[in-house]
């Protein structure tokens, strides 16, 4: 048992040796209820899988026997598919039972027969040579897939840079985790992140950079397995040949990516056994001598035994950021969302782990999966503790903390410098409070929001002063604090959008589309102001034109806007259909302050705008160039029948607004303001235990 362990005596230590011998012998379910595996004692009858003529990818599955796991694996992928086209190699390594015969009998499957005995390794270099596909996904007979289990791997691919190899989160039939990523260290030792831990713990759920991941479920372009000679036939007949591939990818300017978001289910042992002194095992001690002999200058710049598991795993990202907001971010609900989303995953880019926390402790399993597919940890209830002792625990890590809105600022600040006095502390305003209120109190003549708005600025102009650097979305705000306070380092990060650019054009399009939630009292404003005033002037002139409403608005204020021509769709998964579909964008805020999200994603998405003059504050927009503007009702309807019947007009703003959000709020222009603000640190020591 101790063998089988792999190494983690030197790792760990006797004590955390002991409490994995303890989880092994715990009494435990043979399978977990959340999900229907495929059986093993099902009688055969055939069955068939998806297969392309020209598959993006190629699944190729090494078997030596074991019939009934293998027909449990191909009747988990026929199940479950893949949207992308793929095809599946069955490698038969001359297997002792009828397993030729039964697969034979499997429609869309490739079988393929070696003439002698090549062992995993040759197997699977042998299906990697027959196959068509642009990627290769090698994986075990022993396993079962789940729902999305072949295209997560492949985003990886598409959304992550110099991708070179992503590997799949596996778990145990009982339900705990098997390997989220592995460590190597410096002697050559390897150790499997999260083994028996809870698979659904956030430390396990986040995208990130691994060692190696293992081959039961491993994808990689097969331009490049062959580039670097597939698995190294030194390593045959098994055992360190997904290392040391890892090891080759990065060795050639690529990276290895563990992701969670394809779940695997891996009956460990099963094609390979467990006795570690019989069968294919007995090769771990050899083959790790070669590895350790092969890899000894790249494995100086692995960490020492003993480095704790949790700094090892993150040994290759050299800085530690803290988020700290009010709520965790759902770029469905609000765009200051989408903009610390687009933050976070340009961070870990840039090279630094990102943990994220919201004040409340609070994120959903979605929300916990939406970060971690930008790269970010979720620190949340149950599975972490209070910030206080969160920061006590691993503060010694960080960096960087930033602080979302003031509010979140004031309670916590004092606390991170206490706790963290080496850390970077970074306020980000989202939008100033204060200037917020101060409209509002103009906007409804109310002295008491007045004296609100001048007790919060003299707040935020405090925080402002005791943090290292504030950030703003707006080059108003920026303005107006660098007068403020000359002394203080504020810098603009406003929104961040990918531009995705105009899909259609004028003619198929009809319709006018407002984004904006109830939870944000602005937009409360310009719904009732857009559906008090302005559409019924606009509807009884052109009553072929409706009014689409997008974002959180409550069931009790819905029969007062229901108006005729008015749809009310609430919050959406995916604006696209709007963004492509309908003609004009409205954004008729009478107050507020910062940068309007609702505007930035109309332009990327080419689709042009209509707004007051607050609602295209601080965007570098120019009337009747990039954008339309009226402040007044009457002057609002003129502007949107005039944009909604120019074509040329259209056109116009349409292709000037794509160009101004490329220009100040793309990644590329925030990438550069991080860079410059948050540039990385010295490479940590990780030669002390």
């Amino acid at each position: 048992m101790l063998q089988r362990l792999g190494g983690s005596v030197a790792q760990r230590g006797l004590r955390g040796t002991m409490a994995r011998i303890a989880q092994e012998f715990r009494p435990r379910n043979t399978t977990d209820a959340s999900w229907q595996l495929e059986p093993l004692d099902t009688p055969f009858a055939p069955f068939a899988l998806p297969c392309s003529e020209t598959p993006r990818v190629s699944v190729i599955v090494p078997i030596h026997g074991k019939l009934p796991y293998t027909l449990a694996c191909l009747r988990s992928i026929a199940r479950h598919g893949a949207e992308a086209a793929f095809e599946v190699i069955v490698v038969d390594d001359a297997s002792p039972d009828e397993s030729v015969a039964v697969l034979r009998r499997v429609d869309g499957l490739r079988l393929l027969r070696n003439e002698r005995n090549l062992g995993f390794i040759g197997s699977c270099n042998a299906g990697a040579a027959a196959a068509r596909g642009a990627h290769l996904l090698f994986l075990n007979n022993d396993t079962q897939v789940t729902p999305g289990w072949l295209d997560r791997l492949l985003d990886c691919f598409a959304e992550e840079t110099a991708c070179g190899i992503a590997g799949s989160r596996l778990a145990y039939p009982d339900g705990r985790l098997q390997e989220a990523g592995g460590i190597v260290y410096a002697d050559g030792s390897a150790w499997n992140y999260g083994r028996f831990e809870d698979r659904d713990d956030p430390r396990f759920l986040y995208r990130r950079d691994a060692d190696y991941v293992s081959g039961a479920a491993l994808m990689i372009e097969s331009t490049l397995f062959h580039a670097v000679g597939g698995f190294d036939q030194r390593y045959a007949p098994a055992y360190c040949e997904d290392m040391d591939l890892a090891f080759a990818v990065r060795a050639v300017g690529r990276r290895v990516l563990y992701q969670p978001e394809s779940l695997v289910v891996h009956c460990e042992g099963i094609s390979s056994g467990l006795d570690p002194f019989a069968g294919v095992k007995q090769y771990q001690t050899t083959n790790r001598t070669t590895f350790v002999d092969k890899w000894q200058v790249a494995l100086q710049r692995q960490p020492v035994p003993r480095t704790p598991v949790e700094i090892a795993i993150h040994h290759a990202q050299r800085a530690h950021i803290l988020i700290v907001d009010a709520l965790t971010p759902d770029a469905a609900r609000d765009s200051g969302s989408l903009r610390l989303l687009n933050i976070m995953h340009l961070l870990r880019q840039l090279g630094w782990r990102v943990s994220f926390m919201a004040d409340n402790r609070t994120a959903t399993q979605d929300e916990i999966v939406r970060l971690g597919r930008v790269g970010a940890h979720t620190l949340c209830k149950p599975w972490s503790p209070s910030l206080a002792a969160w920061l006590r625990s691993e503060g010694i890590t960080l960096d960087a903390v930033m602080l979302c809105r003031h509010y979140v600022a004031a309670p916590n600040l004092d606390l991170v410098r206490r706790l963290v006095p080496r850390a970077k502390v970074l306020f980000d305003t989202v939008d100033l409070h204060f200037l917020r209120e101060q409209r509002a109190a103009e906007h409804t003549d109310n002295s008491t929001l007045a004296r609100q708005a001048e007790l919060s600025r003299r707040r935020e102009l405090a925080l402002i002063q005791a943090c290292d650097i504030t950030l703003v979305v707006s080059p108003v705000e920026h303005a107006l604090l660098t007068r403020e306070l000359p002394e203080a380092r504020i810098e603009l990060l406003s929104n961040v959008h990918e531009v995705y650019g105009r899909k259609t054009g004028f003619a198929p399009r009809s319709g006018l589309v407002f984004v904006g939630g109830f939870n944000h009292p602005p937009n409360e404003d310009a719904v009732r102001w857009l559906v008090g005033e302005i559409f019924p002037r606009l509807h009884a002139q052109r009553p072929d034109i409706a009014l689409h409403l997008i974002g959180d608005i409550p069931e009790t204020a819905r029969p007062s806007l229901a108006t005729p021509g008015v749809q009310i769709h609430g919050r959406v998964a995916d604006l696209t259909p709007w963004m492509e579909g309908c003609r004009v964008a409205l954004a008729p805020l009478r107050y507020g302050a910062g940068v309007k999200g609702k505007v930035n994603m109309a332009m990327s998405h080419g689709l042009p705008v209509v707004a007051t003059g607050i609602a295209a504050e601080g965007m570098q927009l120019r009337d009747g160039e990039e954008i339309l503007l009226a402040d007044d009702a009457e002057g609002f309807v003129a502007a949107v029948l005039r944009l909604h019947d120019d074509e040329a007009l259209w056109h116009r703003l349409s292709e000037h607004g794509l160009d101004n959000v490329r220009e100040h709020f793309s990644f590329e222009a925030a990438r550069a303001t991080l860079h410059r603000i948050l540039p990385l640190p010295a490479d940590r020591d990780y030669s002390s235990p």
